[in-house]
Protein backbone atom coordinates (compact mmCIF):
# COMPACT_ATOMS: atom_id res chain seq x y z
CA UNK A 1 0.00 0.00 0.00
CA UNK A 2 1.36 3.18 -1.25
CA UNK A 3 1.29 6.25 0.29
CA UNK A 4 -1.88 7.63 -1.55
CA UNK A 5 -3.85 4.58 -0.88
CA UNK A 6 -3.55 4.97 3.16
CA UNK A 7 -6.92 5.85 4.71
CA UNK A 8 -7.29 9.65 6.01
CA UNK A 9 -6.13 10.21 9.38
CA UNK A 10 -6.26 13.22 11.55
CA UNK A 11 -2.87 15.54 11.30
CA UNK A 12 0.08 14.87 14.13
CA UNK A 13 -0.63 17.94 15.12
CA UNK A 14 -4.22 17.98 15.76
CA UNK A 15 -4.06 14.52 17.38
CA UNK A 16 -1.36 16.58 20.07
CA UNK A 17 -3.38 19.13 20.18
CA UNK A 18 -6.35 16.99 21.31
CA UNK A 19 -4.52 14.59 23.57
CA UNK A 20 -2.96 18.32 25.55
CA UNK A 21 -6.69 19.54 25.76
CA UNK A 22 -7.96 15.74 26.88
CA UNK A 23 -5.39 16.13 29.44
CA UNK A 24 -5.78 19.38 30.91
CA UNK A 25 -9.38 18.90 30.97
CA UNK A 26 -9.30 15.47 32.78
CA UNK A 27 -7.10 16.65 35.32
CA UNK A 28 -9.49 19.77 35.98
CA UNK A 29 -12.35 17.45 35.92
CA UNK A 30 -10.64 15.25 38.45
CA UNK A 31 -9.48 18.42 40.53
CA UNK A 32 -12.91 19.45 40.77
CA UNK A 33 -14.39 15.92 41.93
CA UNK A 34 -12.43 16.15 44.57
CA UNK A 35 -13.10 18.87 45.79
CA UNK A 36 -16.84 17.81 45.14
CA UNK A 37 -16.15 14.77 47.27
CA UNK A 38 -14.63 16.38 50.06
CA UNK A 39 -17.21 18.56 50.30
CA UNK A 40 -20.24 16.31 50.79
CA UNK A 41 -18.43 14.64 53.44
CA UNK A 42 -17.77 18.46 55.20
CA UNK A 43 -20.61 18.22 58.42
CA UNK A 44 -23.80 19.85 57.76
CA UNK A 45 -23.69 21.99 60.71
CA UNK A 46 -26.86 24.71 60.75
CA UNK A 47 -24.64 28.02 60.23
CA UNK A 48 -27.77 30.76 62.77
CA UNK A 49 -26.60 34.10 64.00
CA UNK A 50 -25.29 34.71 67.01
CA UNK A 51 -28.36 37.38 67.27
CA UNK A 52 -31.31 35.34 67.32
CA UNK A 53 -33.04 38.79 65.79
CA UNK A 54 -31.29 38.84 62.82
CA UNK A 55 -32.13 36.17 60.58
CA UNK A 56 -29.16 34.23 58.99
CA UNK A 57 -28.48 34.35 54.75
CA UNK A 58 -25.44 31.97 55.15
CA UNK A 59 -25.82 29.04 52.48
CA UNK A 60 -25.85 25.57 52.95
CA UNK A 61 -24.06 22.95 51.80
CA UNK A 62 -26.15 21.99 48.97
CA UNK A 63 -26.09 25.36 47.76
CA UNK A 64 -22.12 25.12 47.80
CA UNK A 65 -21.79 22.50 46.30
CA UNK A 66 -24.43 23.63 43.75
CA UNK A 67 -22.28 26.75 42.73
CA UNK A 68 -19.04 24.63 42.71
CA UNK A 69 -20.64 22.40 40.13
CA UNK A 70 -21.77 25.67 38.07
CA UNK A 71 -18.12 27.55 38.46
CA UNK A 72 -16.45 24.14 37.57
CA UNK A 73 -18.61 23.68 34.30
CA UNK A 74 -17.88 27.15 33.10
CA UNK A 75 -13.83 26.87 34.32
CA UNK A 76 -13.92 23.38 32.30
CA UNK A 77 -15.18 24.91 29.03
CA UNK A 78 -12.82 27.37 29.56
CA UNK A 79 -10.01 25.34 30.21
CA UNK A 80 -11.05 23.49 26.74
CA UNK A 81 -10.87 26.46 25.12
CA UNK A 82 -7.55 27.45 26.25
CA UNK A 83 -6.36 23.98 25.92
CA UNK A 84 -7.38 23.46 22.14
CA UNK A 85 -5.81 26.88 21.07
CA UNK A 86 -2.31 26.41 23.38
CA UNK A 87 -2.55 23.14 22.43
CA UNK A 88 -2.60 23.75 18.81
CA UNK A 89 0.16 26.65 18.96
CA UNK A 90 2.43 23.82 21.21
CA UNK A 91 2.05 21.20 19.01
CA UNK A 92 2.91 23.66 15.80
CA UNK A 93 6.00 24.76 17.35
CA UNK A 94 7.24 21.40 18.61
CA UNK A 95 6.47 19.72 15.27
CA UNK A 96 8.39 22.67 13.24
CA UNK A 97 11.17 20.41 12.85
CA UNK A 98 9.75 17.65 11.59
CA UNK A 99 8.34 19.40 9.02
CA UNK A 100 11.06 20.79 7.77
CA UNK A 101 12.83 17.16 7.93
CA UNK A 102 9.47 16.29 5.31
CA UNK A 103 10.06 18.75 3.14
CA UNK A 104 13.75 17.94 2.68
CA UNK A 105 13.01 14.23 2.09
CA UNK A 106 10.18 15.81 -0.56
CA UNK A 107 13.29 17.35 -1.92
CA UNK A 108 15.47 14.25 -1.90
CA UNK A 109 12.76 12.10 -3.64
CA UNK A 110 12.38 14.24 -6.52
CA UNK A 111 16.38 14.24 -6.99
CA UNK A 112 18.02 17.19 -4.98
CA UNK A 113 20.20 15.49 -2.90
CA UNK A 114 22.15 18.60 -2.27
CA UNK A 115 19.75 20.42 -0.07
CA UNK A 116 20.58 19.77 3.74
CA UNK A 117 18.52 20.64 6.62
CA UNK A 118 20.61 21.74 9.26
CA UNK A 119 18.79 21.95 11.94
CA UNK A 120 20.00 24.29 14.95
CA UNK A 121 18.77 24.53 18.43
CA UNK A 122 19.86 22.33 21.42
CA UNK A 123 20.37 18.84 21.00
CA UNK A 124 17.01 16.91 21.41
CA UNK A 125 15.35 13.78 19.13
CA UNK A 126 14.11 16.33 16.32
CA UNK A 127 17.72 17.64 15.65
CA UNK A 128 19.40 14.06 16.17
CA UNK A 129 17.14 12.91 13.36
CA UNK A 130 17.76 16.08 11.28
CA UNK A 131 21.88 15.02 11.27
CA UNK A 132 20.98 11.60 10.53
CA UNK A 133 19.16 12.53 7.63
CA UNK A 134 21.60 15.04 6.17
CA UNK A 135 24.35 12.22 7.18
CA UNK A 136 22.19 9.82 4.69
CA UNK A 137 21.66 12.66 2.08
CA UNK A 138 25.55 13.28 2.27
CA UNK A 139 26.12 9.50 1.83
CA UNK A 140 23.73 8.85 -1.08
CA UNK A 141 24.39 12.19 -2.93
CA UNK A 142 28.18 10.98 -3.27
CA UNK A 143 27.39 7.69 -3.86
CA UNK A 144 24.94 8.82 -6.89
CA UNK A 145 28.26 11.37 -7.96
CA UNK A 146 30.27 8.49 -7.50
CA UNK A 147 28.08 5.91 -10.18
CA UNK A 148 27.28 8.94 -12.60
CA UNK A 149 30.81 8.73 -12.82
CA UNK A 150 31.50 5.35 -12.78
CA UNK A 151 28.73 4.63 -15.23
CA UNK A 152 30.50 7.36 -17.53
CA UNK A 153 33.60 5.63 -17.56
CA UNK A 154 32.72 2.47 -17.72
CA UNK A 155 30.78 3.35 -21.11
CA UNK A 156 34.16 5.01 -22.48
CA UNK A 157 36.55 2.11 -21.49
CA UNK A 158 34.33 -0.25 -23.35
CA UNK A 159 33.46 1.45 -25.99
CA UNK A 160 36.85 2.75 -26.62
CA UNK A 161 38.25 -0.89 -27.71
CA UNK A 162 34.54 -1.10 -29.82
CA UNK A 163 35.43 1.67 -32.01
CA UNK A 164 39.00 0.90 -32.20
CA UNK A 165 38.44 -2.50 -33.56
CA UNK A 166 35.37 -1.30 -35.80
CA UNK A 167 38.26 1.80 -37.59
CA UNK A 168 40.77 -1.21 -37.96
CA UNK A 169 38.31 -3.43 -39.49
CA UNK A 170 37.02 -0.37 -41.67
CA UNK A 171 40.15 0.62 -42.79
CA UNK A 172 40.92 -3.37 -43.95
CA UNK A 173 37.71 -3.24 -46.01
CA UNK A 174 38.67 -0.29 -47.52
CA UNK A 175 42.01 -1.73 -48.99
CA UNK A 176 42.28 -5.57 -48.79
CA UNK A 177 45.46 -5.87 -50.60
CA UNK A 178 47.15 -3.12 -48.86
CA UNK A 179 47.26 -4.69 -45.42
CA UNK A 180 49.19 -6.34 -43.28
CA UNK A 181 46.94 -9.03 -41.65
CA UNK A 182 49.34 -10.84 -39.29
CA UNK A 183 49.91 -7.39 -37.86
CA UNK A 184 46.35 -6.69 -38.29
CA UNK A 185 44.62 -9.84 -36.10
CA UNK A 186 47.76 -9.08 -33.77
CA UNK A 187 45.85 -5.58 -32.94
CA UNK A 188 42.46 -6.93 -32.70
CA UNK A 189 43.31 -9.54 -30.39
CA UNK A 190 45.11 -6.99 -28.28
CA UNK A 191 42.45 -4.66 -28.18
CA UNK A 192 39.81 -7.45 -28.15
CA UNK A 193 41.63 -8.66 -24.64
CA UNK A 194 41.36 -4.95 -23.60
CA UNK A 195 37.83 -5.18 -23.69
CA UNK A 196 38.09 -8.55 -22.19
CA UNK A 197 40.01 -7.59 -18.88
CA UNK A 198 37.95 -4.60 -19.01
CA UNK A 199 34.62 -6.21 -18.73
CA UNK A 200 35.95 -8.76 -16.21
CA UNK A 201 37.32 -6.69 -13.93
CA UNK A 202 33.24 -4.59 -13.68
CA UNK A 203 31.83 -8.12 -13.02
CA UNK A 204 34.36 -8.75 -10.12
CA UNK A 205 33.63 -5.37 -8.78
CA UNK A 206 29.95 -6.08 -9.05
CA UNK A 207 30.13 -9.97 -7.62
CA UNK A 208 31.96 -8.38 -4.24
CA UNK A 209 29.56 -5.23 -3.94
CA UNK A 210 27.02 -7.72 -3.72
CA UNK A 211 27.73 -11.14 -2.58
CA UNK A 212 30.42 -11.46 0.21
CA UNK A 213 33.08 -13.86 -0.66
CA UNK A 214 33.54 -17.74 0.77
CA UNK A 215 36.73 -17.42 3.47
CA UNK A 216 38.63 -19.57 4.77
CA UNK A 217 42.31 -19.62 6.66
CA UNK A 218 44.78 -18.41 4.15
CA UNK A 219 48.55 -16.68 4.49
CA UNK A 220 49.34 -13.58 3.35
CA UNK A 221 53.14 -14.60 2.50
CA UNK A 222 51.61 -17.55 -0.11
CA UNK A 223 49.25 -15.43 -1.80
CA UNK A 224 51.59 -12.40 -2.22
CA UNK A 225 53.87 -15.27 -3.07
CA UNK A 226 51.94 -16.47 -6.10
CA UNK A 227 51.60 -12.75 -7.09
CA UNK A 228 55.17 -12.32 -7.13
CA UNK A 229 55.72 -15.02 -9.56
CA UNK A 230 52.88 -13.96 -11.79
CA UNK A 231 54.21 -10.48 -12.55
CA UNK A 232 58.11 -11.60 -12.67
CA UNK A 233 57.93 -11.62 -16.73
CA UNK A 234 56.31 -8.01 -16.80
CA UNK A 235 59.01 -6.78 -14.05
CA UNK A 236 62.21 -8.40 -15.71
CA UNK A 237 60.70 -6.74 -18.75
CA UNK A 238 60.49 -2.89 -16.99
CA UNK A 239 63.79 -3.55 -15.22
CA UNK A 240 62.06 -2.92 -12.07
CA UNK A 241 64.05 -4.54 -9.58
CA UNK A 242 61.76 -6.21 -6.71
CA UNK A 243 62.68 -7.31 -3.67
CA UNK A 244 60.47 -9.13 -1.06
CA UNK A 245 60.23 -10.07 2.47
CA UNK A 246 57.28 -12.56 3.41
CA UNK A 247 56.81 -13.12 6.75
CA UNK A 248 53.57 -15.02 7.75
CA UNK A 249 50.86 -13.23 8.07
CA UNK A 250 47.48 -15.76 8.36
CA UNK A 251 44.39 -14.47 8.21
CA UNK A 252 40.86 -15.63 7.26
CA UNK A 253 39.89 -14.76 3.90
CA UNK A 254 39.57 -15.95 -0.27
CA UNK A 255 42.92 -16.73 -1.49
CA UNK A 256 42.12 -16.07 -4.95
CA UNK A 257 40.58 -12.51 -4.31
CA UNK A 258 43.56 -11.87 -1.67
CA UNK A 259 46.04 -13.29 -4.99
CA UNK A 260 44.12 -10.89 -6.87
CA UNK A 261 44.60 -8.03 -4.73
CA UNK A 262 48.15 -8.88 -4.32
CA UNK A 263 48.56 -9.14 -8.41
CA UNK A 264 46.84 -5.70 -8.59
CA UNK A 265 49.00 -3.97 -6.05
CA UNK A 266 51.90 -5.20 -7.98
CA UNK A 267 50.94 -4.40 -11.10
CA UNK A 268 50.11 -0.56 -9.80
CA UNK A 269 53.70 -0.77 -8.62
CA UNK A 270 55.28 -2.18 -11.71
CA UNK A 271 53.49 0.42 -14.30
CA UNK A 272 53.70 3.62 -12.00
CA UNK A 273 57.24 3.96 -11.55
CA UNK A 274 60.62 5.17 -12.96
CA UNK A 275 61.19 4.79 -16.72
CA UNK A 276 64.90 3.60 -15.69
CA UNK A 277 66.28 1.70 -12.39
CA UNK A 278 62.80 1.59 -10.74
CA UNK A 279 62.01 -0.29 -7.54
CA UNK A 280 59.75 -2.27 -5.94
CA UNK A 281 59.29 -3.60 -2.14
CA UNK A 282 57.01 -5.90 -1.01
CA UNK A 283 56.58 -7.29 2.61
CA UNK A 284 54.18 -9.12 4.93
CA UNK A 285 53.66 -9.68 8.36
CA UNK A 286 52.15 -8.48 11.41
CA UNK A 287 50.47 -5.06 11.27
CA UNK A 288 52.31 -2.82 14.03
CA UNK A 289 50.11 0.11 13.81
CA UNK A 290 46.78 -2.27 14.07
CA UNK A 291 46.71 -4.73 16.62
CA UNK A 292 45.65 -8.08 15.82
CA UNK A 293 46.06 -7.48 11.85
CA UNK A 294 48.13 -8.91 9.23
CA UNK A 295 49.25 -6.27 6.02
CA UNK A 296 50.69 -6.42 2.77
CA UNK A 297 52.92 -3.36 2.26
CA UNK A 298 53.59 -3.09 -1.71
CA UNK A 299 55.82 0.51 -2.16
CA UNK A 300 57.49 1.47 -5.29
CA UNK A 301 59.70 4.69 -6.93
CA UNK A 302 57.67 6.86 -9.07
CA UNK A 303 56.91 10.29 -9.44
CA UNK A 304 56.23 12.70 -6.57
CA UNK A 305 52.62 12.68 -5.68
CA UNK A 306 50.18 15.30 -4.15
CA UNK A 307 48.22 13.55 -1.14
CA UNK A 308 44.95 15.34 -2.63
CA UNK A 309 45.60 12.99 -5.43
CA UNK A 310 46.37 9.77 -3.98
CA UNK A 311 42.94 10.06 -2.07
CA UNK A 312 41.23 9.35 -5.25
CA UNK A 313 43.28 6.69 -6.70
CA UNK A 314 40.78 4.16 -5.31
CA UNK A 315 38.30 5.88 -7.93
CA UNK A 316 37.61 3.51 -10.86
CA UNK A 317 39.04 4.12 -13.93
CA UNK A 318 40.96 7.18 -12.57
CA UNK A 319 43.44 8.65 -15.11
CA UNK A 320 45.18 11.22 -13.46
CA UNK A 321 48.18 13.12 -14.16
CA UNK A 322 51.39 10.99 -13.34
CA UNK A 323 48.82 7.73 -13.10
CA UNK A 324 48.32 7.11 -16.92
CA UNK A 325 49.86 4.43 -17.68
CA UNK A 326 52.60 4.61 -20.02
CA UNK A 327 52.44 3.16 -24.37
CA UNK A 328 53.16 -0.55 -24.71
CA UNK A 329 51.76 -3.60 -24.15
CA UNK A 330 52.94 -4.09 -21.04
CA UNK A 331 52.24 -1.13 -18.94
CA UNK A 332 48.64 -0.74 -20.05
CA UNK A 333 46.04 -1.29 -17.99
CA UNK A 334 42.16 -0.95 -17.33
CA UNK A 335 41.81 1.47 -14.37
CA UNK A 336 40.39 -0.59 -11.56
CA UNK A 337 43.48 -1.99 -9.70
CA UNK A 338 42.87 -0.30 -6.69
CA UNK A 339 39.48 -0.07 -7.00
CA UNK A 340 38.98 -3.94 -6.77
CA UNK A 341 41.90 -4.03 -3.88
CA UNK A 342 39.90 -1.18 -1.96
CA UNK A 343 36.60 -3.82 -2.77
CA UNK A 344 38.49 -6.40 -1.81
CA UNK A 345 39.66 -5.61 1.64
CA UNK A 346 35.93 -4.19 2.46
CA UNK A 347 35.09 -7.23 1.82
CA UNK A 348 37.58 -8.88 4.03
CA UNK A 349 36.95 -6.38 6.76
CA UNK A 350 40.07 -4.76 6.03
CA UNK A 351 41.60 -1.44 5.30
CA UNK A 352 43.68 0.02 1.71
CA UNK A 353 45.59 2.75 2.48
CA UNK A 354 47.79 4.71 0.11
CA UNK A 355 50.58 7.14 0.73
CA UNK A 356 52.76 9.06 -0.86
CA UNK A 357 56.28 8.51 -0.55
CA UNK A 358 58.71 11.65 0.28
CA UNK A 359 60.79 11.06 -2.34
CA UNK A 360 58.13 10.03 -4.91
CA UNK A 361 56.24 6.44 -5.60
CA UNK A 362 53.40 5.14 -3.48
CA UNK A 363 52.92 3.13 -0.06
CA UNK A 364 50.13 0.32 -0.26
CA UNK A 365 49.30 -1.07 2.81
CA UNK A 366 46.72 -3.84 2.81
CA UNK A 367 45.44 -4.57 6.32
CA UNK A 368 43.19 -7.54 7.06
CA UNK A 369 42.21 -8.75 10.34
CA UNK A 370 44.68 -11.95 11.65
CA UNK A 371 43.20 -15.07 12.02
CA UNK A 372 43.39 -15.18 15.43
CA UNK A 373 41.65 -12.10 15.64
Amino acid sequence: MTGRERPRRLTARLRLTLSYTLFAVTAGALSLAVVYVGMRYVPNYPLTSANPRYRSDAPSRQEILHSLLTAGGYALALLTAVGLFGGWLIAGRVLRPLQDITRAAHRAAGGALEHRIALTGPRDEFTDLSDAFDEMLERLQRSFEAQQRFAANASHELRTPLAITRTMLQVAAADPSGQDWTRLVARLQDTNQRGIETTEALLQLADLGHAPPETGPTDLATTTGQALAAVHDEAAELGVTVTADCRPAPTTGNPVLLRQAAVNLLHNALRHNLPADGRVTVTTGADPDRPGHVRLTVANTGAILAPEAVATFTEPFLRGRGRTAQAGPVRRGHGLGLAIVAAVAEAHHGELSLTPEPAGGLRAVLSLPSEQA
